[in-house]
């Protein structure tokens, strides 16, 4: 069962440890599953994991987390070559897809030369859920704030442009997330950037903010945007649902 109209779940989250698994899926990743709208069978979920070069050792733990979650889960990996045959059949018959961290400069890149981006374009129209974490986040907005060029924080400005806005992830626990997204939407370099503590999400449906959701109590989202003077940046906080 498709999502009612085209929805994206951005986030800082998704795991926590697990009780008899390294990790175990958190209730931001089990949001994405009830955005979609599936009931009466399991929720079929694919993780790509581009962003950090398709490590089959993690894919081994998302297939743990997966069979205690009650998914059938599966993977779309692009190293050495694409597993599946028909990669947009296998994303079209999903009712998430799965995105998950690492360098969102190489997961784009590498989207771009295998024709994935409108593959997921064409998934997101037709129902998919579109959902991930940290570079699984930024992906799906205009650009953000990235360590993919190094230890120094810099501006990615093409991501897929799903979403009119810019994305910055793990706000509260990375001192220079902030300070950076402020110069650059300050500067012109980011427009209107939404921002996600450690354990939020944010929901889109289309290209509309719908709501932030949290994992973790006492978390933040934020709106930054350009000062009308033109000077700086401005901040707004969103205070989010909590999934209890």
């Amino acid at each position: 069962m498709p999502a009612e109209q085209p929805t994206i779940l951005a986030t800082s989250g998704g795991f926590k440890p697990g009780s008899r698994t390294r990790l175990e899926f958190d209730r931001l990743l089990h949001h994405a599953v009830e955005l979609s709208g599936v009931s009466g069978r399991a929720p079929k979920v694919t993780h790509i994991g581009t962003a950090a070069g398709d490590q089959r050792a993690f894919n081994a733990e998302m297939d743990e987390a997966s069979r205690q979650a009650g998914f059938d889960f599966s993977h779309l990996n692009l190293f050495t070559m694409p597993n599946h045959a028909d990669p947009e059949a296998h994303l079209l018959a999903q009712d998430v897809v799965w995105v998950n961290g690492g360098s969102v400069v190489n997961l784009l890149a590498v989207w771009r030369a295998h024709g994935l981006e409108h593959m997921l374009h064409k998934a997101w129209q037709s129902g998919v859920v579109l959902a991930g974490v940290s570079a699984g986040s930024i992906c799906w907005f205009q650009g953000g704030t990235t360590d993919s060029f190094g230890p120094e924080l810099r501006a990615v400005t093409n991501g897929l442009a799903f979403l009119p806005f810019a994305n910055g992830v793990h706000y509260d626990s990375e001192e220079r997330r902030r300070p950076l997204v402020h110069r650059l939407v300050a500067d012109g370099t980011l427009g209107e950037t939404h921002c996600t503590d450690d354990g939020v999400g944010l929901v889109y449906h289309g290209t509309s903010l719908i709501e932030a959701v949290a994992e973790v109590r006492g978390k933040g989202a934020y709106i930054v945007t350009r000062s009308q003077d033109a000077e700086g940046a401005h901040e707004e906080r969103l205070e989010p649902r909590y999934l209890g």
